[in-house]
């Protein structure tokens, strides 16, 4: 599975990372979200969907 944070759309409500604080990492400055990892191991794919589940900007990609 990949991941990744449409930084376009993210605006920092920092739910992911609160969700999963080891499959993303906040900018000091605003907030903005990044995955700490592109291909998510197997044993984190579930809570990778639950993270971007709680985006409410959509901005959590998830690629099978």
């Amino acid at each position: 599975m990949k991941l990744f944070v449409d930084a376009e759309k993210c605006q920092g409500h920092t739910l992911c990372a609160m969700t999963a604080p080891q499959l993303f990492e906040l900018s000091p400055i605003d907030g903005h979200s990044t995955a700490t990892m592109e291909t998510v191991p197997a044993e984190l794919e579930a809570l990778a969907r639950e993270a971007a589940g709680t985006c409410p900007e959509q901005a959590i990609v998830v690629e099978d």
